[in-house]
């Protein structure tokens, strides 16, 4: 889990909770809840941590047992993101519908997503990613990788 991950990295650091609030720019108690597990971690700050740490997203989320690889982007854009979704979607023959089903979330809540209006959810990304064995790094945009 995302959870046991980010705390692993810190730890192996030698930094304390507090320093990677700071460069997160969020509050301690904010970033503990990422920590334990009590909140998911919002994918843009999930970028940010594997940025500093030099690690790919499905290491991280714990479907990758390789740290690093060559990024064609570290920026997230919703746009990119949206694409990717929609290019994954039509793959697996899903309907902006049946997706939202399996997500718990609603058809214009996806299409919101796939037009690039609104940045994906991590615990969606996450879920896509580990239920259909795509990349999460090739969803957000950051290397050409679709499989992992």
């Amino acid at each position: 889990m995302i959870f046991e991950k980010i705390r692993e990295l810190r730890e192996n650091s030698e930094l304390t909770q507090r320093d990677i609030a700071k460069i997160l720019n969020v509050s301690k108690s904010t970033y503990n809840r990422w920590e334990t597990g009590e909140a998911f971690i919002p994918l843009h700050h999930l970028n940010k941590l594997c940025i500093y740490y030099n690690v790919n997203m499905d290491y991280i989320i714990g479907i990758s047992s390789c740290k690093n690889e060559n990024y064609y982007s570290l920026q997230l854009d919703k746009v990119i993101i949206g694409t990717r979704l929609s290019i994954f979607r039509k793959k697996e023959k899903l309907s902006q519908s049946s997706l939202a089903k399996i997500l718990n979330t609603s058809h214009s809540t996806i299409s919101a997503y796939e037009h690039g209006k609104t940045l994906l959810l991590t615990v969606f990304a996450y879920q896509i990613a580990t239920q259909f064995n795509i990349s999460l790094d090739w969803l957000c945009g950051r290397n050409e990788k679709k499989n992992r």
